[in-house]
């Protein structure tokens, strides 16, 4: 028996398979991005705690709670960007080897990898805001007496 078949049932059937690989894609890069803020949040609640004295004794020499608060916030900002400078790296690498292995022209745009960067500096941002909001709650006195 002999099938017929057209070209826009082919046509259909590669864009259904590119839109669950690119469904299964996203949900595996949503997945890594959540694990990848709660990390910079436990990174951060164990840097307040370990650094309780140090926090109490700025606050003793007068730093505000607005410069504690700063400070956490913009060491959970440095700690996710060097992460996506470094995921976009590697990914860029793979992709780059992947492509070149297959044969494959290489094309990822610029805006990807500004989005990339974007995402990871705003969810180190949410991420690292409750352990910043709690250093700078802490009280100078409570702090230095802390072992």
């Amino acid at each position: 028996a002999v099938e017929v078949s057209r070209p826009s049932d082919a046509l259909a059937a590669k864009n259904a398979a590119n839109q669950a690989f690119t469904t299964l894609l996203a949900g595996v890069g949503s997945i890594a991005l959540l694990v990848g803020g709660i990390g910079v949040a436990n990174t951060m609640i164990i840097s307040v705690l370990e650094r309780r004295r140090e926090i109490g004794l700025r606050r003793a020499l007068g730093a505000k709670r607005s410069h504690i608060l700063i400070q956490f916030i913009a060491e959970a900002l440095l700690l996710s960007f060097l992460g996506g400078a470094l995921g976009c790296v590697i990914g860029v690498s793979v992709t780059g080897g992947m492509s070149l292995v297959n044969s494959w022209p290489f094309s990822l745009p610029a805006w990807v990898i500004g989005a990339g960067l974007g995402v990871t500096v705003v969810i180190g941002a949410i991420a690292g805001l409750y352990p910043a909001i709690r250093a700078s709650k802490t009280s100078p006195t409570a702090a230095l007496n802390a072992q």
